[in-house]
Order: C-alpha cells, then structure tokens, then sequence
C-alpha cells in the first residue's frame, strides 16, 4: 500500500496522484487527511527546506508495511545539491517530493498543469522506486534515470524498464496477494 501526505498542496492533486500511483504500482494507494508541518526543515539562509529531516519525520508516521510518499510545494535540498525534486529512504518506507521545480512557473513560463502532472507522478514513481531498493538506471527511458534538470525529467517515461520493472513488482507482491 503507497499512502499520500501533503504539505501545502491541494487534496485534489494528492487523489489525482494516488489514482495513478495505483494504476502504476498495481497497489492500493490513499491520500491521508493529515497534514505535516515542517517548518523545523527551513534553512532560512537558503530559503529551502532539507529533505532529508523531512524524511525522518515521516518515518514514525509509515503505517506497517505501507510506503509514505509526502508531495510539497516547498523547495527542497540536500547540502550538496542546490536543490532537489524529491528524497527517498533506500530501502525504507518513506519519500518526498516537491512541486516546486515541477512548475513551469518557476522557470518563466505561463503554468501547464498537465505537464505538472505529468512530472509529478514520474518524480513520485523515481522515489518509491528507491524505497523499492532500485538505484539510478542507466536506461534514459526508464523512470529510474537520474534526473537534475527538469528537461531530462521530461525527456524520460513514466514506467520502469523491463529490469527495473521486476523489483518494484517484487517489492509490492505482497500488497496484491
């Protein structure tokens, strides 16, 4: 099961998220009501939000079993990055993303929701895929690519490649039986 927690985002973008989220990883998949304050991640100086902390803070609130994906509008970073779309525990129950950087707003440009969308769920398939134990892949296509920039996000499919594809059906095997 894959469970959806916002942090200042609307409830509709979590639900629409969740129903493909569902459709992808072939698992139930809920937004919960609750919401995360995380004003603790705040690094003033940068104006950016440490996504790791918010990963820690999300682990007691994993039900057992379940994964927990926290969708943000923040923008989020790791020290030795300048930003980051999204954060995962390897292995672990809980991930994160960020709007932020998937808006064509903040690059200038008039908004296209549809193609927010569309980064949003490559970016929240790419973080489960690591709570799944899959690293980067090397095939452009696969959604497991490393992304940096917003254009090879968009460059890469939603879907895992064949390899990849495998271990996320074997982590989530236990959801469907």
């Amino acid at each position: 099961m894959i469970q959806l927690v916002g942090i200042e985002v609307a409830p509709d973008l979590l639900g629409a998220l969740a129903f493909e989220l569902a459709r992808i990883f072939r698992t139930p998949c809920r937004a919960r009501p609750d919401r995360l304050d995380v004003a603790f991640a705040c690094d003033p100086i940068r104006g950016q939000y440490y996504s790791t902390a918010i990963l820690q803070a999300l682990q007691p609130l994993a039900a057992q079993g379940a994964r927990l994906l926290a969708v943000t509008s923040l923008d989020l970073y790791v020290p030795v990055l300048t930003f980051v779309f999204g954060e995962a525990q390897m292995s672990g129950p809980c991930a994160v993303v960020s709007l932020h950087r998937l808006r064509e707003e903040f690059y200038g440009l008039p908004p296209r929701d549809d193609l927010m969308r569309e980064r949003l769920v490559k970016e929240a398939v790419h973080e489960l895929g690591h709570t799944c134990g899959l690293r980067h892949c090397d095939d452009w296509r696969c959604v497991m690519t490393s992304s940096h920039a917003v254009e090879r996000l968009d460059v890469k499919g939603a879907e895992f490649c064949a390899s990849c594809a495998r271990v996320a059906a074997e982590a989530f095997a236990p959801a469907l039986v």
